[in-house]
């Protein structure tokens, strides 16, 4: 009963991160300025941030229940998926649009998604380089801590993961692209990752719940 339960949960786990990755990839070629939100200059950034909360908090309690070798198996099978989805949105705007009034054209279709392709391509190097920190700084820290202090593993590898995906994302998908220029991928780069860790600090209490929860999921209390 225990193993059928863990593996209900690992699937359960395993398809919100992959949903929250996947819809991150595909709407993060839409920037939003998120300077009204904090009183400082019109900085950008991609909307795809959105969904991550729900990728680090679903990162940690599957790098607590279930490991290393749980969180590297789960990153790898979701960069492939995230990959499938670049093949298919590459077959998708080759594929001439029906005319006629009210119809979605070829040129609408590629500004909002032929970006999108570049934002997959960048993401698949993050993701798999952001993910490897990730469970490593997790595991370090678990290491030294033991049971106790969840949010310091949780938040701390977060702070140095997201890092590195921040800058990667936006370095190949908008600077490499001519998309932005050298002061506006930092500036963008500085926010987005400033807006991640606000936001990860501010659902740490969400890691407790949901490892509360996992527990008497498990052991059936």
């Amino acid at each position: 009963m225990f193993e059928n339960r863990k593996n209900t949960l690992y699937v359960i786990l395993a398809g919100i991160f992959i949903t929250n990755a996947v819809v991150a990839e595909l709407i993060g070629g839409k920037l939003i300025n998120v300077g009204p939100f904090f009183g400082f200059g019109p900085y950008l950034m991609s909307v795809g941030i959105v969904p991550w909360p729900v990728v680090f908090i679903t990162t940690d309690l599957i790098n607590e229940y279930f490991g290393q070798k749980g969180v590297k198996k789960l990153s790898l099978i979701t960069a492939a998926l995230i990959a499938y989805c670049f093949v298919l949105l590459y077959f998708a705007l080759s594929i001439p649009a029906a005319k006629g009034p009210g119809l979605v054209t070829d040129s609408q279709f590629k500004a909002v998604f032929g970006q999108s392709m570049w934002i997959i391509i960048a993401s698949i190097i993050a993701f798999i380089v952001s993910q490897l920190v990730d469970v490593t700084i997790f595991h370090f820290l678990k290491n030294k801590t033991g049971k106790a202090m969840l949010w310091l593993r949780s938040t701390g590898s977060t702070v140095i993961s997201q890092l590195f995906d921040t800058f990667i994302v936006l370095g190949i998908a908008f600077y490499l692209t001519g998309k932005m220029d050298t002061d506006t991928y930092i500036a963008s780069s500085i926010t987005s990752y400033v807006v991640k860790l606000i936001i990860a600090i501010a659902l740490t209490p969400l890691i407790y719940l949901g490892h509360w929860l996992i527990e008497k999921y498990i052991h059936n209390k």
